[in-house]
């Protein structure tokens, strides 16, 4: 088991900082201290686990580090936490979409709570055996509920719209689409037209989110021949339980 890497970043690195390494290195993590600018952040980001943004009252939210963040950890597979007084991290999580956040601590930190935090996070072993999820939907709301739920389980990524989701599907792999039937511009069907389309997305397995559930509704999904679908009212242990069934018999 390889060790959990915990990349701090913030405007300087204030004796806090410097405190918060040491006490993160002490119980067994590979922590380290990066200022907060995009080219030093991606520089180190690919070998990094969990990230912590501290925010002293000085270091401010800083628009391009957190559209960056957004960006890179919306797949789930490393956590963000943010670190500052109450007002200074709801204003900085207004940068990220839902879900980006894994959590927020207030000043003064409370190490130990933090440090069993980022236990309870798992090891990043184990992280890299679970199933990859993209959902695609045009309610970032809706998403953030769902990836929620997923998180613990499985990797999740999120694409707003059915572009999004195939230059993602460009650059990353999934093992299961979960895609709203119903969309603006290009709709679930012409998405799933497009994945189907394609020789690297065609064999990706597909679910439908739908929000309606008259007959008519139901049998034009079901034309379409997707893997699943699954109505949009669905509740958190039912969709896991639909989900672990999925991959059981995959």
């Amino acid at each position: 088991m390889r060790t959990v890497s915990v990349m701090i970043v913030g405007e300087k690195e204030s004796f806090l900082i410097r405190t918060l390494v040491k006490k993160l290195s002490d119980s067994g993590f590979e922590a380290f201290f990066c200022s907060s600018g995009v080219d030093r952040i991606s520089a180190k980001l690919a070998d990094t686990d969990a990230v912590i943004w501290y925010l002293d009252g000085v270091e401010s939210a800083k628009p391009l580090v957190a559209h960056f963040l957004d960006d890179h950890l919306a797949d789930g597979d490393k956590s963000l936490i943010l670190v500052g007084e109450k007002s200074e991290t709801a204003e900085l999580a207004r940068h990220f979409k839902p879900g980006v956040v894994s959590e927020k601590f207030p000043r003064p930190l409370q190490t130990d709570q933090l440090i069993e935090y980022l236990q309870k996070r798992g090891n990043p072993d184990s992280m890299a055996a679970k199933k990859t999820i993209l959902i695609v939907d045009d309610d970032p709301s809706y998403m953030g509920v769902i990836r929620d739920w997923l998180r613990g389980s499985y990797k999740v990524a999120m694409a707003n719209s059915g572009l999004q989701a195939i230059k993602w599907l460009g650059a990353n792999s999934a093992d299961l689409i979960l895609l709203d039937f119903e969309m603006p511009v290009t709709s679930g069907p012409q998405v799933l037209e497009m994945l189907r389309s394609e020789e690297e997305t065609a064999s990706i397995p597909v679910f439908f989110l739908t929000g309606r559930n008259d007959k008519e509704s139901v049998m034009q999904v079901v034309s379409l021949k997707p893997e699943n679908y699954l109505l949009k009212t669905i509740q958190r242990d039912k969709l896991l339980e639909v989900l672990g069934e999925f991959f059981r018999k995959a």
